[in-house]
């Protein structure tokens, strides 16, 4: 029974905002480390290679976004799946849908990667990416891509561990990540290597961190109920179908969600490089705000899912409302200092004249944004907590095309706001989520939805 409790936590009972914050806590360090060194590459890069580079890593890591979104579809289903398992205190599930998401998602990424290695070029050209940072651009996007299996392994991991409560170990392997992503950026970009060393840099110490955590569930396989071996590997067909039912829609949310950033992203560079930098800048720093409210939207999920499997409604009424009132809270902090040293801020990426000038129209688009993910935060864990795939899919489709895209254009195109509009369109897409779920779990309606796992653990 011991061994039991070192892998799996219930959050059923006991203090449930104590248990939120315990719970987020470690995921919110980890959400700090993932954005710090992808803003390491940022100003190691703006600094070595000036704002060519900065396009470059910006745009580039706006694609292999798309990519990672697929895993992170799959792999919030099987978070959630797994969650609702352990709400349902069916230990047996859990090792089968663990099973299901190692065959399936490791899988998937290879055949991605291949895909999109093959696209690369139109992908570029599809993005306007400004003449200046199209070789560089081509390098870091090729090398990130390769490194693929690696970022789909170690979020498949570190959701399979989610899901059953434990965030402390997902910290562990991406602050390794981290870690040697630092130093390998100092050593490899400032050797010349450029954008190209920034990402090399990224896959490996991606890599390495994948390593860790499987060897991790290695030593702990008894605890997991699977031990890697081909019978646990062949996938469960009933929790195969419960995956891709769940995960397919998540996917679409988080690919219809990226495709429409980087439809805005490809009107903002025909700007030219600095308006490209600015944005790029903007949209990592907007990022920051996802700390919290990406914390407490993956621990609310796990939270939710248990809770809601259990039919305990009020701890998720209390789950989504404390998660909305911390996000917001750090909203605010966020929102006073992008007011108070918006040039101050966006030096740290880079100290060109015309991007610090630029800077301080992107103050209000901060803003918005920061109190967006406030809003997001707690809307995504309840829909994904409960395991509603075509709302899922609903939500994905409502915040990318109607909102993102169509803002986008009404604001930059139809009343010619140019880069203004695009940058308000986006940020206003923000606040989709909130306005169909907040309603929503309002009403109460949300308690009469059956957990998807009850039939198939039946």
């Amino acid at each position: 029974m011991k061994s039991e409790k070192s892998m799996i936590r219930d959050y059923t009972e006991g203090p449930l905002t104590r248990q939120l914050l315990t719970f987020a806590g470690p995921f919110m360090l980890s959400n700090l480390l993932q954005n710090a060194y992808n803003l390491v590459d940022m100003a190691v890069v703006g600094r070595f290679v000036g704002a060519a580079g900065l396009s470059a890593v910006s745009i580039g890591a706006d694609l292999i976004h798309l990519y990672t979104f697929v895993a992170m579809g799959f792999c919030n289903a099987g978070q959630v799946i797994i969650s609702q398992y352990v709400g349902l205190r069916d230990r047996r599930s859990v090792s089968k849908i663990v099973g299901v998401m190692f065959t399936f998602i490791l899988g998937l990424s290879l055949m991605i990667t291949a895909g999109a290695l093959a696209g690369t070029g139109l992908w570029l050209r599809l993005l306007n990416v400004p003449e200046e940072a199209l070789s560089l651009c081509r390098g870091y996007t090729v090398c990130c891509t390769a490194g693929l299996f690696f970022i789909f392994g170690y979020t498949m991991i570190s959701s399979i561990l989610r899901g059953m409560g434990d965030s402390r170990r997902p910290l562990l392997f991406i602050a390794i990540a981290s870690v040697l992503n630092v130093v390998l950026d100092l050593v490899l970009v400032g050797a010349g290597m450029g954008a190209f060393g920034a990402a090399l840099a990224t896959v490996i110490a991606q890599g390495a961190s994948f390593g860790v955590s499987v060897v991790y569930l290695w030593r702990h396989k008894h605890e997991l109920g699977f031990d890697f071996s081909p019978r646990d590997l062949i996938p469960d067909t009933a929790n195969l179908r419960l995956l891709i039912k769940m995960g397919v829609p998540m996917m679409i949310q988080s690919i219809a969600i990226s495709v429409s950033a980087l439809f805005v992203s490809s009107r903002i560079n025909a700007y030219g490089v600095t308006a490209s930098a600015v944005t790029g800048v903007g949209t990592k720093l907007s990022m920051v705000a996802s700390i919290v409210t990406l914390a407490l939207s993956a621990a609310g999920a796990t939270m939710v899912g248990q809770n809601f499997a259990a039919r305990k409604f009020d701890r998720v009424r209390k789950t989504i409302t404390d998660s909305f009132l911390i996000g917001s809270a750090f909203a605010a902090v966020l929102s006073l200092g992008i007011i108070l040293w918006p040039e101050q801020i966006f030096s740290i990426f880079n100290s060109d004249p015309e991007v610090l000038a630029m800077s301080h129209a992107y103050v209000l688009i901060a803003v918005l944004n920061y109190f967006g993910w406030a809003c997001r935060g707690p809307s995504i864990a309840l829909c994904n907590g409960m395991g509603f795939p075509m709302l899922n899919f609903a939500l994905g489709i409502f915040d990318g095309v109607v909102m993102r895209i169509g803002l986008c254009v009404l604001m930059g195109d139809v009343l010619g706001m140019g880069i203004r509009g695009y940058w308000i369109g986006s940020a206003l897409a923000g606040y989709a989520f909130f306005l169909i779920m907040f309603p929503y779990f309002l009403s109460g309606r949300w308690k009469n939805h059956r957990p998807p796992t009850v039939r198939t653990a039946a």
